[in-house]
Parts: C-alpha cells; structure tokens; sequence
C-alpha cells in the first residue's frame, strides 16, 4: 500500500526551514537586539544623554546566517563601557552631579544582554521560533 503525502510533507517541511533560517532568524534577532538593547539603555551612564541616543542596531546577513550588533557611535562609547566605575556617586568637577549617575554602570552594554535581559531574550527566542 502506497503511503500519500509525501511530497507534499517534505515541500512543507523545505518551506518550513526557509523561514526558520531566513525571515524567522531575522525576526528574532531583531527582537533580541530591542530586549537587550533596551536593558542596556537604563544602566548607561546619562549626563548629557550624547551616549544613550548614540545606540545603535545593525542585523546583516554573514555566510551560513545573520549577525546582530549594538553598540554606541558617540566617540567615547568604548571608553566609558570599559571604566571600572571607580569615581560612582563621587562629584564631578564642574558641579553637574555625580560620576554614573543616577542608575549608570560600568560595562552596561554586555550587562544589559547577559545580565539583566537574558531571561527576556530567552523568552524572546523561545516564542519567535515555536512552530
């Protein structure tokens, strides 16, 4: 007895993988790099605000996927993520507050993804690719 449905099963299944590895990844990505994103964005140090809205989100295909990216364009984004936060809570000179203040941190944009976001971006992962 013949089974039926067979190329119908492996269209759906080649349809399936297409979107899992294209459109669906792009998705999701994209969604990490809001989540993520977003937690970094309420431990980075705020003075003038030149470095929170210097954040940027880059998605790009790279050979076999895609390949996320946030970071800062402010020109001392490096500098101040890599800091020790050694002078926090302490005046700065010119009398505008204090040193990472009110809620920054040292090394806010990993914390923000390994930290604080991740059980969020697992979340988000999980949801965007339930079949």
């Amino acid at each position: 007895m013949p089974v039926k449905g067979i190329k119908r099963v492996q269209m759906n299944a080649k349809k399936m993988l297409g979107d899992i590895a294209g459109n669906r990844t792009e998705k999701v990505l994209t969604e990490v790099m809001i989540v993520g994103s977003a937690y970094a964005a309420q431990i980075t140090p705020v003075h003038t605000s030149t470095l929170v809205n210097s954040m940027y989100r880059q998605l790009k295909p790279v050979a076999g996927g895609m390949t996320g990216r946030v970071g800062y364009t402010a020109s001392y984004a490096a500098f101040v993520n890599a800091a020790e936060g050694s002078l926090k809570g302490t005046p700065r000179p010119d009398g505008s507050g204090n040193y990472w203040d009110p809620d920054g941190e040292p090394d806010f944009l990993r914390k923000g993804f390994e930290r604080d976001g991740l059980n969020d971006i697992r979340e988000t992962i999980k949801r965007g690719y339930k079949l």
